[in-house]
């Protein structure tokens, strides 16, 4: 068992895979960093200088100003400007993986190119319908001229 596990973690794909994860995971923290730095600001600027990470619905009695504050105080709230941050976030990363498999299915359809249809060397005899060498003035199965 332990070999048949060490064969399969050597071949390409595993190691293929491995790599995705990784690049995978420093892409995800680059699209995080663009939606939460970079496209969040502006928007909430744009809609009267409102910042998604604390918009949150408070489920307790009592007021917190921030999600920082309810948290510390233990307070159960719903945190939909966090959830609105990571649906950019997922929005942006999925179009991006789109573009990408997009991109990698065009290069195939280019290197995967159909071969051609293979000559046809034979025709059907009209008479008796078998196969004969297209170059025949007789079919060999009835003797009839061609």
């Amino acid at each position: 068992m332990f070999k048949e596990f060490k064969e399969f973690a050597i071949k390409g794909n595993m190691i293929d895979m491995a790599v995705g994860i990784i690049i995978g995971g420093a892409f995800g923290k680059i699209v995080t960093s663009l939606v939460n730095d970079i496209l969040m600001p502006p928007i909430g600027l744009i809609l009267g200088k409102m910042d998604f990470t604390n918009l949150f619905l408070n489920l307790s009695r009592v007021r917190y100003k921030t999600i920082a504050e309810a948290k510390a105080a233990g307070a159960a709230t719903l945190n939909y400007g966090l959830f609105l941050n990571n649906l950019v976030d997922f929005v942006i990363v999925a179009f991006a993986i789109f573009l990408l498999i997009k991109q990698i299915n065009k290069l195939r359809r280019n290197i995967e190119k159909p071969a051609p249809p293979p000559p046809v060397t034979t025709k059907e005899c009209p008479h008796c319908c078998s196969n004969i060498p297209i170059k025949a003035n007789r079919c060999p199965q009835c003797t009839s001229e061609l």
